[in-house]
């Protein structure tokens, strides 16, 4: 058996816009450089960034309660703080880096969502600490890499009859090429692209974020509700952890180590 992957993503800011990559440099027991390693955090988070602890993915700005966040594309340099966001209103530009450019995007990402004045979110961050949705669950799996097959993707769609994109699931890396649904059958395989091996250890079940179009900004499809629908569970993907570092790339095939 094999894949090949197709797509390669990070999301530097929970809850936001991906960053395309055409390669990564992976190491052992590490996810993705950069992933969701920063967050706009909700204004009742306790999050203390000199003791970060892991928290529920509720007590973020994330597309499980805004909606609207889909609206925006943005990019985060973490090199320089260089936050840009755009949506159909116009462009922002913030630098992420000083104390008065946090408070500016602060603000604006509250006007943007609508929210009360003592509703205004907050950014941070406490590298090398994660803010991926398992890292409650344990240090591996906030470090854990999110595999998504396509090939499943398209089968739920071909049951519900509509079209379904796979930006809707966030993951870091996508494959076609394997049988739908092989993914969650197959936990505890180990995987290779080139130099890099996986394993795969969890299924992800999705919540309400999926039910978001990531073009429209609209929830129009209960994935969840479908998934356990049509197929008795609401998983989509799996979470993988690095066991040997090196670059991967798109295009690599994907096999069963």
């Amino acid at each position: 058996m094999h894949a090949t992957i197709v797509k390669i993503q990070r999301f530097p800011i929970k809850g936001l816009s991906p960053e395309p990559l055409d390669e990564i440099a992976l190491q052992p027991g590490d996810g993705i450089p950069l992933d969701r390693m920063y967050g706009f955090a909700q204004h009742w988070a306790k999050f203390d960034p000199a003791n970060p602890a892991p928290l529920p993915k509720e007590n973020f700005v994330v597309l499980l309660k805004q909606e609207a966040l889909a609206k925006l594309n943005t990019s985060f340099d973490p090199s320089s703080g260089e936050f840009s966001c755009s949506s159909s209103d116009g462009a922002q530009r913030f630098n992420l880096a000083t104390a008065e450019g946090r408070r500016a995007a602060e603000r604006w990402l509250s006007d943007f969502l609508e929210l009360a004045n003592d509703e205004q979110p907050s950014f941070v961050h406490a590298a090398p600490h994660r803010f991926t949705d398992v890292s409650v669950v344990s240090p591996q799996m906030m470090n854990a890499v999110s595999l998504l097959n396509q090939e499943s993707v398209r089968d739920l769609g071909q049951r519900l009859d509509t079209e379904i994109d796979p930006a809707r699931f966030r993951a870091n890396i996508e494959f076609t090429g394997l049988p739908a649904w092989w993914e969650l059958d197959n936990v505890g395989s180990i995987l290779r692209a080139g130099d890099v091996t996986f394993r795969l250890l969890k299924r992800t079940q999705r919540c309400a974020a999926t039910e978001v179009n990531p073009v429209s900004a609209e929830r129009d499809l209960k994935l969840p509700y479908l998934l356990r629908k049509e197929m008795g569970h609401m998983d989509m993907g799996v979470y993988a952890e690095v066991l040997t570092g090196g670059v991967l790339k798109k295009g690599d095939v994907l096999e069963r180590h």
